[in-house]
C-alpha cells in the first residue's frame, strides 16, 4: 500500500456498525473508542511535510491492561514526523461515550 494524503477508505454507516459491534461483543472489557481534540489532530497535520497521522496501540504505563493510542505525524516517505508533534492522553470511552452513537453496541 502506499502511503499518501489520500490513504484510507470511506465506509458506510452499516459497515462501520458492523466492525465496531463485532469488536465489543469479543472484547466487553475493552475500552470502545477514544476521542482526540481537532486542535491537538491539527497540531499534527500542520507540521512540515506532514501528509497523515499514523496511531499507535500502547499500554497505559500505570495500568498495562488499559488501552492507550499515541498519535504521530507521517512524512511522504511513510516515516514518523517522531522529532514533532505526539499525542496522548485521550479520553476513552467509556467514560467519555456519547449519549446514543449507532457505532456503540448499548
Amino acid at each position: 500500500m502506499i502511503l499518501n494524503s489520500d490513504t484510507g477508505s470511506n465506509i458506510t454507516l452499516e459497515e462501520a456498525k458492523n466492525y465496531t459491534h463485532t469488536f465489543q461483543e469479543n472484547n466487553q472489557e475493552a475500552i470502545k473508542s477514544f476521542f482526540v481534540g481537532a486542535k491537538k489532530l491539527q497540531q499534527i497535520l500542520s507540521q512540515d511535510g506532514c501528509i497523515g497521522v499514523r496511531i499507535y496501540n500502547g499500554s497505559n504505563t500505570q495500568n498495562y491492561h488499559q488501552s492507550n493510542l499515541v498519535l504521530v505525524g507521517v512524512d511522504k516517505n511513510g516515516e514518523d514526523l517522531s522529532e514533532g508533534v505526539i499525542i496522548e492522553n485521550l479520553a476513552p470511552c467509556p467514560s467519555n461515550c456519547p449519549q446514543s452513537s449507532p457505532l456503540i453496541k448499548y
